[in-house]
């Protein structure tokens, strides 16, 4: 049987008031299944992000609900949020967010650490190695390629076995060819360990590694589209893009 990992009932996002407020998100219901990959899209000012904020526990909806599994994110204080965040959730940035002065394994470790675990060299490497990076351990930043220190990134988010791994384009500040090396790591990740990523990206070629992708517009859910290619995303972006104008 299929379960949903991630659920939002009737989202709504509103920011600011009165005649300035601005609403993101609609009225959104939407679930991602565990063990699978999904992309979401839509044009500039869709709400994307808002959506990723808010189904990571980043943010708080203005009304509706927020289930990570059968735990209802929206009905928990900030502590209960923040230790819920630490232990069942992953998030990957655009931005590498890593700190220069520790080496890949002191970086994948800090979450462990931070959590009051002394993680051991043996648990840090088999992530790395799931990465692919288990000869750059004792590597700091600099001396890693932009494509090394995101797999560096995403090893320190899966170190503490997320429900959920959310990235917000993260492939976004990579060339294409290291952002396919990137994207193929990720696919491993659902195909071979069960995780569940959803992904925010603008990239159809990026979106097609997804099993799903989700487009939004205004807020609101425009569609979904299983088993996507690049071309039937693009198509899809275009129609949306041009409706919009």
């Amino acid at each position: 049987m299929t379960r949903d990992a991630i659920r939002l009932r009737q989202v709504v996002r509103r920011f600011g008031s009165g005649d300035a407020a601005v609403t993101a998100l609609h009225d959104l219901t939407l679930s991602f299944t565990a063990g699978t990959f999904t992309a979401v899209m839509g044009p500039s000012g869709s709400g994307k992000s808002t959506l990723l904020h808010c189904a990571a526990g980043l943010d708080r909806p203005t009304s509706g609900s927020v289930l990570l599994g059968e735990t209802d994110l929206t009905a928990l204080d900030e502590t209960r949020l923040t230790l819920l965040r630490r232990d069942r959730i992953g998030f990957v940035f655009q931005s590498f967010n890593l700190l220069p002065t520790l080496t890949a394994e002191q970086n994948v470790a800090l979450p462990l650490r931070l959590a009051g675990r002394r993680p051991s060299r043996g648990e840090v490497r088999a992530v790395l190695s799931r990465v692919g990076l288990s000869d750059r351990a004792r590597h700091r930043p600099q001396e890693l390629s932009g494509g090394q220190q995101q797999r560096v990134a995403i090893a320190r988010a899966v170190i503490s076995r997320p429900e959920v791994l959310f990235g917000d384009e993260p492939t976004g500040a990579l060339d294409s060819s290291t952002g396919r090396e990137v994207l193929r790591m990720l696919r491993t990740l659902v195909d071979d360990g069960g995780q569940t990523i959803v992904m925010v990206t603008h990239d159809p070629v990026a979106a097609a590694h997804a099993d799903r992708v989700v487009f939004l517009a205004d807020g609101r859910l425009h569609g979904t589209l299983d088993t996507p290619s690049a071309s039937a995303v693009a198509a899809r972006m275009t129609r949306m893009e041009a409706t919009a104008c």
